[in-house]
Parts: C-alpha cells; structure tokens; sequence
C-alpha cells in the first residue's frame, strides 16, 4: 500500500494504510512486547519521533512531508541493520558481487556506528 500510494501521487489514504499494515506486520513479526520496547528506546528518541511525526503527517493529508519525515525515522531506527544485511547479501549469488565492492562496502559500513565487528541487530 505504501508504493500504490507512493505511485499515486502520494495517496494519503493509501499512505496511512500502509502505516497501519507496516507496525501491524512489524508488531506481528517481532512481538507486542518488543515492538513496545523498541519504540520506548530512549536513544533512538530522535528517530521515534520523526516515524510517529511523518504518520501523523501522513494522517493530517501532509504526505509528502510525512513520508520524507518517516524514511528519515526508519533510517535512525533501523541504520544499525543495514550493515548486517549488506553483509549477508554478500553471499547472494547475482547481487553479491555489487555488495563486495568497496564503495558499497564503505557506504553500509556507515551506517550504525561504522567498523564495530560485535553488530547486532536493532530489534
């Protein structure tokens, strides 16, 4: 729903349905319990409040505010994944080879606190 929306020129509609599905599924995914805990995390406050701020905006039919507001909370929340998932795309066999070059390596190596070999993932 959230790329009909997007391809709809920012649909609020589908937008916000999109947003319902995406903590439903998340929620559905991890658990109530963590899915409360990870949005309470006092250290990604910033990127807490920009997520709910972008459905709120979303919800208030500013979608394109709210969506540029949201990919900016997700990428707070959830940067500290995109090196591990980088890493394991490395053994994929088409894309693996895109994901061993060294700027892409450099670029996800960015994200989530850099070169620290002890990576968890953010949930």
């Amino acid at each position: 729903f959230l790329f009909l929306g997007i391809i709809f020129l920012f649909d609020s509609t589908l937008l916000a349905l999109g947003d319902i599905l995406f903590l439903t599924g998340l929620t559905l995914t991890i658990g109530a319990s963590r899915t409360v805990r990870f949005f309470s995390r006092k250290d990604r406050i910033r990127g807490i409040i920009a997520f709910f701020g972008g459905v709120a905006m979303v919800l208030f039919r500013w979608p394109v505010i709210g969506m540029i507001m949201q990919i900016y909370g997700l990428v707070y929340l959830f940067g500290q994944f995109f090196p591990i998932a980088a890493a394991s795309l490395k053994d994929v066999p088409v894309v693996g080879s895109v994901f061993r070059h060294p700027s892409v390596e450099r670029f996800f190596s960015s994200f989530g606190g850099g070169g620290s070999g002890d990576r968890r993932a953010p949930v």
